[in-house]
């Protein structure tokens, strides 16, 4: 059995797990393999035959049942399609195409991690489902340069995904207000941490970054990207002064008003400024996984400011999400789910380019720590919590076709560190 899938939890029950109508369409349904299929059916069913870890049972809009997959071992999983035009955007436009007919209610399944984790284990047999046809993906891959970060547009793109308000965040993240991978205790086994193991593994995270730049009372750090103020908190805990941005009004408001109710208001300041536009020199700078929205464009840009900002000696730690090496040539040629549908302008480094691209501005890495599994534990725990908070995010005013396209981010991030192809590291750069 495949390692990184076995210990895998199965999706918390919720509305709409199987249908739109959240009923289980799979208990009476008879297999065959002999009726004529759409050619677009009949395409995906045999490239979904290839997979040699796993199966997956596809119950079809007429009925029909198909058991994909050769492989003995690995999970299997029960998906049923509702309308046969899934297919053809499956071929057409990849994860997109998938991902918005299941937002749509298209298609459902009893586990939409263990369904995409099992996809992202067999990339190589299912590669043309989900990259989909380069002339048809065209308008994706545009729309996601129209939405480049300029410091007009980085602005944009933040607020679509942050300001969606405070509110909403709390109902499924931590009491730490942290929207990052924890680091888990247990270092071999984090995926039997539960939710009380979560505020711990946040704080963890962070001490873990202070330690690495060994953080002294009186120090400077700038942050870029300061979330909600969760890391600000704990530095100042330590004597450090802390100046956090932000280009989201929610989570500047969140974060001053955290700093005055904990006392802590006079070592911070929370700037709502681009992180371009800083001025001024620090002992240290943090940004956790803020690389992500900054954009290829703009890459060589960071790492210049990050060797300004820094005084001489100084230390830089990033947490950021990478891509595999070897997927990463495919990967900045076009446009994926994440970038079309959550995070406008956004774009993952390979670990090899991250650490190219600090040394061309004079950036050195002296310490690299990757935990990826630790990221799946986490988002593993946050769509639990979303999915028993369900009521509460209808009462907020998001409908069901949002539930679906978050639960489905949630999932698609959770599947690729489980898969291997995208993992989280904490470099820590010397200036």
């Amino acid at each position: 059995m495949n390692t990184r899938t076995e210990v895998m939890q199965h999706d918390p029950v919720a509305p709409g797990l199987y249908s739109v109508q959240g009923v289980n369409p799979f208990e009476d349904a008879t297999p065959t393999r002999n009726a004529k299929l759409p050619s677009d059916a009949r395409i995906i069913l045999e490239m979904l035959d290839r997979i040699n870890s796993g199966q997956i049972h596809i119950t079809l809009p007429d009925g029909q049942v198909h058991h994909c997959g050769i492989g003995n071992e690995g999970p299997v999983v029960d998906m049923i399609v509702h309308d046969w035009s899934v297919f053809g955007e499956m071929i057409a436009r990849g994860d997109i195409g998938a991902a918005e007919a299941f937002i749509e209610g298209l298609w459902g399944t009893d586990s939409i991690t263990r369904l995409l984790t099992l996809v992202a284990c067999n990339r190589n047999a299912l590669s043309k489902a989900i990259h989909g046809r380069r002339w048809q993906l065209l308008s994706s891959w545009v729309l996601h340069r129209l939405r480049a970060n300029t410091k007009r547009g980085s602005k944009r793109n933040i607020m679509a995904h942050y300001d969606l308000g405070n509110s909403f965040y709390k109902l499924w993240l931590d009491e730490t207000m942290t929207y990052s991978s924890a680091l888990f205790c247990d270092h071999e086994h984090p995926d039997q941490a539960d939710w009380e193991a979560l505020p711990n593994a946040q704080l963890a995270k962070n001490n873990r970054m202070l330690d690495a730049l060994d953080v002294k009372p009186g120090d400077t750090i700038l942050e870029i990207g300061c979330g909600w103020g969760g890391f600000a908190e704990q530095a100042t805990q330590r004597g450090a002064h802390v100046t956090g941005l932000t280009l989201s009004p929610a989570q500047q408001d969140f974060a001053q008003t955290r700093a005055e109710r904990g006392g802590w208001q006079n070592q911070t300041e929370f700037l709502l400024t681009d992180y371009r536009d800083m001025q001024g020199q620090f002992d240290h700078i943090v940004s956790v996984e803020m690389f992500e929205a900054v954009g290829e464009r703009w890459w060589p840009t960071y790492f210049r400011t990050l060797k300004q900002r820094l005084k001489p000696g100084g230390r830089a730690l990033i947490q950021v999400i990478t891509i595999d090496d070897t997927l990463f040539r495919q990967y900045r040629r076009g446009t994926d789910f994440i970038q079309r549908h959550v995070f406008p302008g956004g774009m993952l480094p390979s670990p090899s380019v991250f650490c190219e691209q600090a040394g061309r501005a004079g950036l050195k890495v002296t310490d690299d720590l990757a935990f990826g599994l630790h990221y799946a534990r986490t988002l593993g725990l946050w769509h639990e919590a979303f999915c028993e908070r369900l009521l509460e995010v209808k009462s907020q005013g998001f409908d069901d076709r949002f539930i679906r396209l978050w639960r489905f981010y949630l999932a698609y991030c959770e599947a690729g560190f489980r898969a291997g192809s995208i993992d989280v590291h904490q470099f820590t750069l010397q200036a």
